[in-house]
């Protein structure tokens, strides 16, 4: 039964800080956060990086964690939410075209587009849709735009469960194994949270001096 406490907590939640999501709403709420991150415009400025890897870190189940997860529903969760979010945003896209997209005023949004047009055309459907996964605001974007783009729905929702299982259970590992073989982790969790998402935008960056590279005359050499 849901207490008047516990209800004003949920709805004082911290959206963009995900010990309070977590607090909040435990395994079910990374999953309904991935969703929307992933599959509704809106939901751009969601943390799903940092949510994932503190959701993991909090598997492991120290004592004095006040909130305490539990890995085989989080990474079942975390994965649903993350793959039906990628579909819904490809269907969007798909009936709605840019019309859409083209409305937004978010100017963080529009340069999330630019950023996801730029990585189909670049890399290809499969290279994009993957490398969207570990870079915020582009892996809400691209999904519509890969429907509005009419990328086939096969190799959309092939590339796409790929990328999403990748991205969400690498995560929540990375914080579960970090948790488990390292005492009091949860002090640097901030500078912790910034690594991972510095490390997730890795290979974006090797794509793309790799891309700048081969668009060198004499493929980069002098």
């Amino acid at each position: 039964m849901t207490t008047p406490v516990h209800l004003a907590s949920q709805l004082a939640v911290n959206v963009l800080d995900a010990r309070s999501l977590l607090a909040a709403f435990g395994v079910l709420g990374v999953g309904a956060v991935l969703f929307a991150e992933t599959g509704l415009l809106v939901g751009f400025f969601l943390p799903g990086d940092s949510l994932l890897f503190t959701a993991g870190l909090l598997c492991t189940g120290a004592a004095d964690r006040p909130v305490k997860l539990s890995l085989a529903p989080l990474l079942v969760l975390a994965a649903v939410g993350a793959l039906a979010g990628a579909q819904c945003g490809y269907l969007i896209g798909r009936k709605a075209g840019g019309a859409l997209m083209a409305r937004s005023r978010s100017q963080r949004l529009r340069e999330g587009m630019e950023r996801a047009e730029e990585l189909l055309e670049r890399y290809g459907y499969a290279k994009a849709i993957v490398l969207a996964r570990f870079i915020p605001v582009v892996r809400t974007v691209l999904n519509p735009m890969a429907g509005a783009l009419e990328v086939p729905a096969r190799t959309f929702a092939l590339w796409q469960a790929v990328g999403g299982l990748v991205w969400t259970v690498g995560l929540t590992l990375a914080g579960y194994a970090l948790g488990s073989s390292v005492p009091n982790v949860d002090r640097y969790l901030l500078p912790l949270v910034a690594v991972i998402v510095v490390v997730s935008l890795i290979p974006l960056f090797l794509e793309i001096l790799r891309g700048r590279r081969a668009a060198r005359p004499n493929g980069g050499r002098p």
